[in-house]
């Protein structure tokens, strides 16, 4: 029985790390790189599957590793250094930018259906389902692996399965193998899912410890076994709906040649499904982005509450904060959050990437470097970015 119990356990724990995955970022960027990479959409997808399943599954091995404490964590940099850095990540992956992304593209998707819709009004009201949702975090995980995420998976896989069926070949592209694939691999940043990854991995240990002793050091390996099973079920989900939507695209990418990337998904299942079955598309992406809203607000909110403010602003407030100022934000569009958050994820990642490598090594095999390779990385990224 208690095996039983745990293997659902793990497979709820892995649908539910998909589902907190799976946001704006991760409908968007597939799309719209199938539309580059056209028939030669291999290579794009290999550089995708690289830095947006290979790197966020990294850095959520590398935080299990340290027990989900993400201040020890980052400290191997130094205390200064790790706590403006985990503060930094934490305003990115919250209201500064991932939750009102998830919110633009959400609205310009709907939009595509009610024109007369508006930004700030639609702003308020997810803000209000996200409040509902996330007001008590005991039920998250279940609210998400048991719910959301099935009606989330299956409205992708409609659009996907119709898709590759029934769409036309691919053109060809224009661009180099090398030009597609390392386009791929960039894409894959602006999931921004290895800095959710730093943060989610202490819900995915509290639910998978809900039936295990902790406080016996011989229960320690079969969590970290447990959380590279449930990491591997959310993975496998990533890689399958990445691969399928960025073939669609792929196959479709003249008829996609100039539409927004905001409104992509929508046009998408308009040529794929129809007029009047594209509300299918309306559902997969408010799944997509109500699921990682959810997860990202309940954990800016517990980072405000018990860490920049020690406790002083409770978990409630704390989640109102973080939502006041993701509506606000909201209002900069899909593009505008984008344009922001582009040059610093292109800078930031590899280092956090390095960080990630560094700090397996020190708990697997005792490697102390860390300072050298991560200042170092991450200057190279910001002298590549604004020079090369």
């Amino acid at each position: 029985m208690e095996q039983q119990t745990q293997k659902s356990n793990t497979i709820a724990t892995g649908l539910a790390m998909f589902s907190m995955f799976f946001g704006a970022g991760n409908v968007v960027f597939p799309l719209a790189l199938g539309q580059y990479a056209q028939d030669q959409n291999l290579y794009a997808i290999l550089g995708l599957l690289i830095s947006a399943v290979g790197v966020p599954f990294l850095g959520l091995i590398a935080m299990t590793l340290f027990n989900g404490n993400y201040k020890h964590f980052f400290e191997r940099i130094g205390v200064v250094p790790g706590f403006l850095v985990s503060a930094a990540i934490m305003g990115l992956i919250g209201p500064f930018g991932a939750i009102p992304r998830c919110i633009t593209l959400s609205f310009a998707t709907l939009k595509i259906y009610s024109p007369d819709l508006s930004l700030p009004v639609f702003s308020i009201l997810s803000c209000l389902i996200i409040l509902l949702l996330t007001i008590r975090p005991g039920k998250i995980l279940d609210i998400l692996g048991y719910v959301l995420t099935p009606i989330l998976i299956g409205s992708l896989a409609i659009i996907i399965v119709k898709g590759i069926i029934t769409s036309p070949a691919a053109p060809h592209a224009d661009h180099s193998s090398f030009a597609i694939f390392w386009k791929g691999l960039t894409e894959g940043y602006q999931t921004m899912d290895l800095l959710g990854a730093f943060f989610f991995s202490y819900v995915v240990l509290a639910c998978l410890e809900r039936n295990i002793d902790t406080k016996n050091p011989k229960n320690y390996r079969r969590v970290i076994w447990l959380a590279l099973k449930a990491s591997g079920i959310g993975a496998f989900l990533l890689a399958l709906s990445y691969m399928g939507f960025s073939y669609v695209a792929a196959f479709n990418s003249e008829a996609l040649a100039h539409v927004p990337k905001d409104e992509l998904a929508g046009t998408v299942a308009n040529i794929v499904l129809g007029p009047y079955a594209g509300v299918v598309a309306c559902i997969a992406v408010s799944m997509a982005c109500l699921t990682t809203a959810i997860a990202l607000s309940a954990v800016f909110a517990e980072f405000v509450h018990k860490d920049l403010t020690a406790n002083k602003l409770n978990y409630e407030i704390s989640l109102v904060i973080t939502l006041i100022v993701s509506f606000f934000v909201s209002t900069l569009h899909f593009t505008g959050i984008a344009a922001f958050l582009q040059p610093i994820l292109q800078i930031c990642y590899p280092a956090l990437i390095v960080l990630s490598i560094v700090n397996i090594a020190h708990k697997l095999y005792h490697f102390q470097p860390v300072k050298v390779p991560v200042f170092g990385t991450f200057i190279l990224s910001a002298i590549g970015y604004y020079f090369l």
